[in-house]
């Protein structure tokens, strides 16, 4: 996905989880293609985009009123990879 469409789909994803009583999600974002060895060394490496985005999406302002907190998964479920994404409960 390109960050617009990750950025929309993760909010929707959220929200929907939020509605339907979830408390906890776990999001992947994925670690990122391997790097291309022909590469030239002193071209910035855009390696896991959306990994270093999605946290950063996470703590905007626009998501308080769902989100409590976030931390890396552990190695089983994604590790580096992936995000548990606690939420708030829903407004009555």
């Amino acid at each position: 996905m390109r960050q617009r469409d990750a950025h929309a789909a993760l909010r929707r994803f959220l929200k929907s989880a939020q509605h339907k009583g979830y408390r906890r999600v776990l999001v992947i974002t994925g670690k990122g293609a391997e790097p291309n060895p022909r590469r030239s060394f002193y071209k910035e490496d855009e390696r896991g985009v959306l990994r270093q985005a999605v946290p950063h999406w996470l703590a905007t302002p626009d998501l308080a009123s769902v989100v409590v907190s976030f931390a890396p998964a552990p190695k089983r479920l994604g590790g580096e990879g992936a995000l548990y994404v606690q939420l708030r409960r829903p407004a009555n």
